[in-house]
């Protein structure tokens, strides 16, 4: 029995593997247009995580509002001159828009979309995202017969704003204070570099004065989700749409987020070619940040020790028997990394000796690119079809700051094991910890929205928003039921 037909003989039958998600997705579809939609369920174990009912409601009323008001409808067309200024051709706006530009590495893309589509559900705007070089072609369109890509005949070619332009919403709080009404187009910079005005995006007042702005732009390259369960309008819908609250990434990730055919093509012949024969499956994900303190050897002893201490991997049988079992089990090992070598660190282990029970361990890494490439196809699309690969493990191993890992635990809905990030050259210990949700860390937040919202006041707003274990001063938003650190 292969890996992919023991996982849908574990769900017991293939009938409980729902194709759409307990009605995150729509039907009616044309499948092979995007193959990934409703095949992934096969590929990873069934969530235990059900979308709340109030979110497929929300999702449905999204679908329509997008298909009102998609580019070149009547609707886009009426909106169009208040981006430069001019009068909407309706005497009602019927629509408002989140643009949203990609900025980045494709995690950082990827977890910044997702964040900027769940805002654009809080507030009723219509998300559109600008295409970018290459960006667009590592997904289906997500949205039943429409497009979310800016046309090309956009009036306005220039999407990239910074901090200190006059239209983005930090320098017109800066000038003015909270402008009531504000322009018909505003830049929100969403982005780790927050002055004090920039961070005002995540109260109150100002949420509700840019409710009347019919197009907003987005820039960020965080999971700022986190930032909104702190707004007290907000978090009551939050509350609704996510009843269980670390499932807001694994929810709209996999509602959002598919794998073009192009892609997906990748991701199930690798698969089918190297992962498809275990009855277990283990994801490491390395991502080194600082050469300095992270020399390869440490590293690689770090993970070996991780892997050990914490029984991912079998023990080595040093009795080394000399008769061969007659079955097997197969435990495959996937090594996503920019680097080589890591890979023959692991297969090594069990080189001398075997490992115990009878278990074979089958190690693979997909790709080794050496160093990050931005906006470059060839590598986007490989670092996609590996956050895809991740997400099919039962047990995941990531690194401390990885947006990479973040969006293959969101995927797969699993809480990895962080191998920490050295502080010094010496060997980090602990090698790794348990993470305490599976949520994306909002990585460096603005100090102003943590002075106001979170020291001393947790328990008014949001109590289950905490400060992340993978990255000082990050904000993560836990189970409800969890204890706030």
């Amino acid at each position: 029995m292969s890996g992919f037909e023991a996982r849908t003989s574990a769900a017991g039958s293939d009938a409980l593997r729902d194709k759409y998600l307990d009605g995150l997705l729509a039907a009616g579809l044309y499948e092979d247009s995007c193959r990934s939609r409703y095949e992934a369920v096969n590929y990873r174990h069934l969530s235990p995580y059900k979308p709340s009912a109030y979110l497929v409601q929300k999702l449905r009323e999204y679908e329509d509002r997008h298909r009102r008001c998609a580019p070149h409808t009547n609707a886009y067309k009426k909106m169009l001159p208040l981006l430069t200024g001019g009068v909407a051709a309706g005497t009602v706006e019927e629509c408002k828009y989140l643009l949203w530009t990609p900025f980045s590495g494709v995690g950082n893309k990827i977890i910044s979309l997702t964040s900027s589509f769940l805002y654009a559900l809080l507030t009723e705007r219509v998300l559109l995202i600008d295409r970018g070089r290459d960006f667009s072609k590592l997904f289906c369109e997500p949205f039943p017969g429409t497009s979310w890509l800016i046309p090309e005949d956009f009036p306005m070619k220039n999407l990239y704003f910074n901090r200190g332009d006059p239209l983005s919403y930090g320098s017109l709080v800066r000038e003015k204070g909270i402008v009531n009404p504000l322009p018909s187009f505003v830049y929100a910079h969403v982005v780790t570099d927050f002055a004090q005005e920039d961070a005002r995006f995540f109260f109150e007042e100002d949420q509700r004065a840019l409710r009347g702005v019919p197009w907003l732009l987005v820039r960020s390259e965080v999971h700022y989700a986190a930032g909104l369960f702190l707004n007290a309008d907000f978090e009551p819908e939050l509350s609704r749409l996510f009843l269980e609250t670390e499932t807001v990434f694994h929810h709209l990730s996999r509602y959002l987020l598919h794998p073009s055919n192009k892609a997906w093509g990748m991701i199930t012949r690798y698969y089918h070619t190297y992962l498809a024969k275990g009855k277990e499956r283990l994801g490491i994900q390395i991502r080194i940040f600082d050469h300095n303190n992270s020399p390869f050897e440490n590293v690689s002893t770090q993970v070996v020790n991780c892997l050990m201490k914490e029984k991912l991997l079998p023990e080595i049988d040093r009795n080394d028997p000399q008769v061969v079992p007659s079955r097997w089990k197969i435990m495959d090992v996937v090594v996503t990394t920019l680097h080589s070598g890591y890979l023959d660190k692991i297969r090594s282990i069990y080189w001398e000796h075997p490992a115990a029970g009878g278990v074979l361990v089958s190690v693979h890494q997909p790709s080794h690119e050496e160093y990050q490439l931005l906006d470059d196809e060839s590598h986007d699309m490989k670092a996609w079809a590996e956050m895809n690969l991740l997400s099919f493990s039962d047990v995941l191993v990531t690194s401390a700051w990885s947006t990479f890992g973040y969006v293959g635990q969101g995927l797969g809905g699993l809480k990895p094991w962080i191998l920490l990030r050295p502080k010094s050259p010496g060997l980090q210990e602990p090698s790794c910890v348990r993470d305490i949700s599976m949520e994306p860390c909002f990585h460096l937040p603005p100090a102003y929205l943590c002075e106001q919202k979170m020291d001393g006041n947790r328990g008014k707003v949001a109590p289950y928003v905490t400060y992340c274990v993978d990255v000082e001063g990050g904000l993560k938003v836990l189970a409800r039921n969890s204890e706030v650190q």
